[in-house]
């Protein structure tokens, strides 16, 4: 099976081809509301962000550019900055009580898995594992949990200055390793 292109999708997107959306839609639901979920931690409410995002997608598709990143990436930051963003405006949910965690777990592909089992995601594990433990913690507690710095600080009781200098450092580490 040929794996799904990102980029013509979105490339059809962009002439107004709802084909192209359908696909993309089809392709990568599960995936995207599995990570609109692990940030705002309410699945109502990461049905709502996923929706957003989906309209952000198809409206935004024309500024897409193959040369700058992968197609996959470019649609999973439009859903992490709209879930964020609902963190922002409204506050962190409550955490997933044991029900629900057991409900995403049987409708929702796990993106680490996923990520995990692709030739990216293979690259980025090796990256992340060549961090220290704090660069490596405080890198996914940013990008996986989606918590701002201020609450990383909180949360590992480190001055926030140091968790900047860490997550700076990170990625900076990070985009070395995987270029």
């Amino acid at each position: 099976m040929e794996p799904f292109d990102h980029a013509s999708a979105l490339e059809g997107c962009a002439r107004g081809d709802p084909t192209s959306l359908r696909r993309l839609y089809d392709q990568e639901a599960g995936f995207l509301l599995a990570i609109a979920l692990r940030i705002v931690r309410r699945r109502d409410v990461a049905a709502d962000v996923l929706h957003d995002a989906i309209m952000d997608i198809w409206e935004r598709a024309g500024t897409f550019d193959r040369s700058r990143g992968a197609g996959r990436a470019w649609i999973t930051s439009i859903v992490r900055h709209r879930a964020l963003k609902h963190i922002r405006v409204v506050g962190r949910e409550t955490d997933l009580d044991a029900a629900a965690a057991t409900e995403i777990a049987d409708d929702a592909p796990d993106p680490f898995a996923i990520l995990a089992t692709s030739q990216d995601g293979t690259r980025l594990h090796r990256c992340l594992a060549q961090l220290g433990a704090e660069r490596r913690a405080v890198i996914l507690l940013a990008y996986v949990d989606g918590l701002s710095q201020s609450e990383i600080a909180e949360r590992l009781g480190t001055p926030l200055g140091t968790v900047k200098a860490w997550v700076r450092r990170g990625l900076i580490a990070l985009k070395d390793c995987l270029s």
